[in-house]
């Protein structure tokens, strides 16, 4: 629950508009740059801190380094902040961009350069960081940072895995699930399923060439397998940074076809969510909200869809 919360917490300051004045002005990192303050964590949890070598005359922003633990993919807080200013720079192949705290160049959970596709989602990266606070770095309010970690190392090692995955929910998918309209409980589902989803279900037949089939049973069907094929040729053709943000929609969403259509911009932000709440939203509407309980689901979904989103759109430099 703590880390819902503190993703609905996340959620607020982007909204807030505070983020978008910090991405319009992170300033790109120069040679010489200032120290950094004292930090750390507990020695589970420690921050790696490259140090230059005694011997070196001149400290540069290529002799030092800052490595995250590996806590830092699930835990809550990973030592107190231990620099002043976050800001962005060329990879030194020229290759990319990579964040600084202050003279150290960001390094992911595997002591590997974070060098990130375009200079947009670095800057947003740096945001993330200048958002931190004195007393402790909160990876559940750095989702874009967690996005790259994953691009970067999990899914170029697991990349059959994760499509795998991806291609075994298919058939379930969310938006081939219909409730029955011969039920007074149901029809009303029924009717906004039709008004909503069937929409999507044409583009689906546009875009691939297949029909989907729509089932009303639990345990789900099995849709055609030229469906099934073109939809695995479009995840195997995906980038690294674009297949782990399909990834983490299609696990917000309990849906492959609703981050497809995100993916070739058939949706929006606002629509997939309307989408993905579609049935519990109708019998909120019918039977009330449970605070506590129905916002902070919406809240978390609304952070977990919208940051994926973001990561996307950003790797492409927009």
């Amino acid at each position: 629950m703590a880390t819902v919360a503190a993703r609905r917490l996340l959620q607020q300051r982007w909204v807030a508009g505070g983020r978008c004045r910090l991405l319009g002005t992170a300033a790109e990192a120069s040679p010489g740059g200032e120290g950094a303050r004292g930090g750390g964590g507990g020695s589970g949890d420690a921050i790696y801190v490259k140090k230059p070598a005694a011997a070196a005359a001149v400290t540069t922003r290529d002799e030092t380094s800052v490595a995250m633990p590996t806590s830092f993919m699930t835990g809550s807080v990973v030592g107190k902040r231990f620099y002043r200013d976050a800001t962005v720079r060329r990879a030194d192949d020229g290759n990319g961009w990579t964040v600084m705290l202050d003279y150290r160049t960001l390094k992911s959970p595997a002591k590997r350069p974070l060098k990130l596709p375009s200079r947009a989602l670095a800057m947003a990266i740096a945001a993330e960081w200048e958002y931190q606070e004195s007393d402790g770095i909160r990876p559940f309010t750095m989702p874009l940072m967690k996005l790259a970690c994953t691009a970067l190392e999990r899914v170029p090692l697991t990349r059959r895995k994760v499509i795998d995955n991806l291609m075994k929910k298919f058939h379930q998918d969310l938006v081939f699930c219909r409730s029955p309209a011969d039920s007074e409980l149901t029809i009303g589902v029924h009717q906004k399923q039709k008004e909503k989803i069937d929409p999507i279900l044409e583009w689906v037949d546009t875009e691939f060439g297949f029909k989907p089939i729509v089932y009303t049973t639990f345990f789900g069907g099995k849709q055609d397998e030229g469906l099934a094929k073109a939809v695995e040729t479009v995840l195997k053709k995906a980038t690294d940074c674009e297949l782990a943000s399909i990834d983490a929609m299609a696990a917000a969403a309990h849906s492959l076809v609703i981050p497809l259509a995100i993916f070739r911009e058939r949706l929006g932000i606002e629509e997939a969510i309307e989408l993905i709440r579609l049935e519990e939203d109708h019998q909120v509407d019918r039977w009330g909200l449970v605070e506590g309980g129905h916002d902070v689901d919406i809240a978390d979904l609304k952070v977990q869809m919208s940051s994926a989103v973001v990561f996307l759109e950003l790797t492409r430099g927009l």
